[in-house]
């Protein structure tokens, strides 16, 4: 039965989305908010195509985009600091500060974290807990602002909306750009301001065209295409 509601849903989803359609920027942040409808408040995220191949080093897409309206999650943010480091990220809000004691958790599998932060003195002892860091994307880097001295500004940054992004193998970057309850207005400030800082950060291998294709989706609607030129100046 739930397999029949779920298609019955699904059929009715898609007779409002069109198949393979793109649209304006605005409609189709209207239509993820129309499909919206599970029992949760879902995550709204954008798939952007860019015409690159990330497996040339002069063809990486990565960087950090500041949403203006927050992402919607409440972000774990762990740093590792000693002294008064330590203290400035405690008082900013972080919820996991420490140095070795910190590396062992990590080993240990312990990581109820979602962001990583680390003064540069820390990244010898960092560097110890790559190969688990790595993997899930949570090695700091100071391309991104998550190797800093400045750990009290990149705690709030982090907790205040910033998220990073960065283009897969295919040349596709994912990111979640806030959750079905926004307004309209505020979902479409957002994906703006993630297409400015994909494009601000167009590597110098890239060319051709650099976003070749723009999708938006919520956790359990359907992909709804965007039209490229809704999105404003990306050359």
């Amino acid at each position: 039965m739930s397999a029949k509601k779920q298609s019955k849903r699904m059929r009715a989803i898609n007779e409002k989305v069109g198949p393979r359609a793109t649209h304006p920027l605005e409609d189709a942040v209207a239509l993820i908010k129309d499909c919206a409808t599970a029992k949760f408040d879902e995550t709204v995220e954008v798939a952007l195509s860019l015409g690159v191949n990330p497996t040339y080093p002069d063809q990486m897409v990565r960087g950090v985009c500041h949403l203006p309206n927050g992402s919607g999650k409440n972000v774990r943010v762990a740093v590792f600091a000693r002294d008064p480091k330590a203290q400035e990220a405690r008082a900013a809000g972080a919820d996991v500060v420490g140095a070795e004691d910190l590396a062992e958790r990590i080993m240990a599998g312990n990581i109820d974290f979602d962001r990583c932060i680390a003064t540069p003195d820390m990244m010898p002892l960092v560097g110890r807990v790559g190969k688990v860091l790595g993997p899930r994307g949570l090695m700091p880097n100071p391309k991104i602002g998550t190797v800093t001295l400045d750990v009290a500004g990149a705690v709030k940054a982090v907790k205040g909306g910033a998220v990073e992004f960065r283009a897969e193998k295919a040349g596709i970057v994912h990111v979640g750009i806030g959750r079905a309850s926004f307004s309209p207005s505020h979902l479409v400030e957002n994906i703006r301001a993630l297409v400015e800082a994909v494009v601000r950060a167009r590597p110098s291998g890239a060319k051709g065209v650099y976003l070749k294709k723009a999708s938006l989706s919520s956790t359990m609607g359907p992909g709804v295409g965007i039209e490229v030129l809704s999105l404003g100046d990306v050359r």
